[in-house]
């Protein structure tokens, strides 16, 4: 997501000749959506993006479960 922002970010800066990006070369303003593409790629290719996902889903699960055993636990008592 970074590398996107940061591409948004510069193609912007180059599209209204802000700045030094102006000057840059077309090949350095459009390499962080290159780097994204890379990014993604690789999470997909090693498993990262499901990882995450399954570990999202675990924490979620535990989260319900302990919200149903607490509901089950009898009330404490007031003093």
């Amino acid at each position: 997501m970074g590398f996107l922002v940061l591409g948004v970010v510069l193609l912007i800066l180059k599209w209204a000749a802000i700045g030094p990006v102006a000057q840059w070369s077309w090949t350095w303003v459009l390499a962080p959506f290159a780097l994204a593409a890379l990014w993604w790629w690789w999470a997909d290719w090693s498993g990262y993006t499901k990882r995450r996902a399954m570990r999202r889903d675990e924490a979620r699960k535990a989260a319900r479960l302990e919200k149903a055993r607490a509901s089950l636990r009898p009330p404490k008592p007031r003093p």
